[in-house]
Formats: C-alpha cells, sequence, structure tokens
C-alpha cells in the first residue's frame, strides 16, 4: 500500500526548525560530512530542509524528496542554486537514475513498509556510491513503545498541535530538571541514561522538539537490529555497518557493490 499524504508533518515543521549539525553528524557516522563534497545526492525524506542545509555548501547537486513539506524545505533553503525538491513517496518513488549517495534520517521508521522503503532506497544508489540511514531501534525503547505510543494514539495525536507544542514545552520543562539531577549522577543502568545526556547539549526549542515529534508521528516502526540486518541479505552491498547510537538508535550505513 503507497503511502497517503499526511499533514502532520508539515505542521510540526511550520511549527519547528532543527539546526542542530552535531546530531546530523552522529547519525550518519562514520561517514563525514565531507564526504558529500562534490556528490549528487538522494535525501529521502527532507521534512524542513534541515539536513538539506547542512550538506548544500558540500554536495554538487541534491535531490530532496519529502511527500509532505517539500514548500516548507524549498523555501527554507532558497539561497542554494543545487537542490532540487521532489514531493513523492520514498516507498515507491521511480527517479530514473542513480546517486553518489543516497540518505534518510529519521525517517524510514515511520513509513508504511520500511522494509519496502529500505529496497527502494537501495534501488537509487550507483555502484560504488553510499546508503546512510538513521532509524530509532526496538532495543533500548521499551518505554516509548509500552509508554509513550499508547499515550500517543489514546491522547496527544488527536491535539491541535499548537496545544500539543504546549503540552511539549511543560513535558520538556518537566525533563530537564529530571536530566539535571538523577540523569546527573553516574547511574549508567537507567533508561535512556546514553541518551538524555544529549539533552544537556541542546537547545530548549530542540528538546521540545524531539518531545513534540515522538506525540505527534501519525506512525512508527522500532527496527530492530535483525530486521536491519535483513536489508543487506542479499549480495548488492559491501562495508555493511550496522551500529547502536545512544541506545535507542541505529546508525546503517553500507557501500553499493561494483559489479
Amino acid at each position: 500500500m503507497f503511502q497517503a499524504k499526511q499533514v502532520e508533518w508539515n505542521q510540526q515543521w511550520e511549527l519547528f526548525e532543527d539546526n542542530e549539525l552535531f546530531l546530523f553528524k552522529d547519525w550518519i557516522y562514520p561517514v563525514k560530512i565531507e564526504d558529500f563534497i562534490n556528490m549528487d545526492v538522494l535525501e529521502c525524506g527532507c521534512g524542513g530542509g534541515q539536513h538539506t542545509s547542512f550538506i548544500a555548501t558540500y554536495a554538487k547537486q541534491i535531490t530532496a524528496v519529502d511527500l509532505n513539506t517539500v514548500d516548507i524545505a524549498a523555501k527554507r533553503n532558497k539561497k542554494f542554486s543545487n537542490i532540487a525538491f521532489v514531493e513523492a513517496d520514498i516507498e515507491s518513488m521511480e527517479l530514473g537514475k542513480t546517486f553518489d549517495i543516497v540518505f534518510s534520517i529519521g525517517v524510514v521508521h515511520h513509513t508504511n513498509d520500511p522494509d519496502r522503503t529500505v529496497n527502494n532506497l537501495q534501488k537509487h544508489v550507483k555502484p560504488g556510491g553510499k546508503l546512510i540511514l538513521w532509524v530509532y531501534s526496538k532495543e533500548g525503547n521499551a518505554l516509548i513503545s509500552t509508554i509513550v505510543e499508547p499515550l500517543r494514539k489514546i491522547f496527544f495525536y488527536s491535539l491541535n498541535k499548537n496545544i500539543l507544542k504546549f503540552f511539549s514545552k511543560v513535558i520538556t520543562l518537566f525533563m530537564y530538571s529530571v536530566v539535571y539531577s538523577l540523569y546527573s549522577l553516574p547511574f549508567h543502568w537507567m533508561p535512556y541514561y546514553e541518551y538524555l545526556q544529549n539533552f544537556k547539549k541542546m537547545s530548549f526549542a530542540r528538546n521540545s522538539l524531539n518531545v513534540f515529534d515522538k506525540l505527534n508521528a501519525p506512525q512508527v516502526q522500532l527496527i530492530s537490529k535483525e530486521r536491519a540486518e535483513s536489508w543487506f541479505a542479499g549480495n548488492d552491498f559491501v562495508d555493511i555497518n550496522i551500529t547502536p547510537y545512544k541506545g535507542v538508535s541505529w546508525r546503517v550505513n553500507a557501500t553499493r557493490r561494483i559489479q
């Protein structure tokens, strides 16, 4: 089943911006941002265009695809002349060409069928090119699946987005008190301990966006390591790296085999 447009993403990126470059660099590791220099790049799920802007000064050309928010991303990147924005479903798009680098940050797990989506992204990687993904992990996210997700479905998802933004700020304020007290102690066994250390590095607005995103997403599938490994069960990709990030997500990257 093809993805339907979801107005929630347009509403989210109208309300928020994200300028945390260090996160993007962490999520694409071991690839470096300098590896985008002079590359023909495909971004799958550009959202508000924040990651697009990070690489625009490096890449030769960027094709930024999103089903819901290309108008917002294009407006925020209008100073760049090397970006082509395309409204399409990344699960089923057929762009008719392959790219040096294909990347998707925080999007695959929100699609109808992550497996089909990754398969389609792989088809757009040229031989010798790289595929870079960052997805929420099933491992380490028991609280998300057992508490946050049910609350999102029952209550938060149906709220007016401005009201949801208010709730997100309130929750973020509460989290500050916890992060700077209990999570400042060396109790590494506590859930989300490693993840919440990033909380101290980011602005209040960015932390609020993180909370909002968890409560606003129309759908999410947490990805197990086994499932991520299954994406490369064939013989088309080499140098496959699947590494955890802060105990709650997977950084996935691989190189398409040169035939």
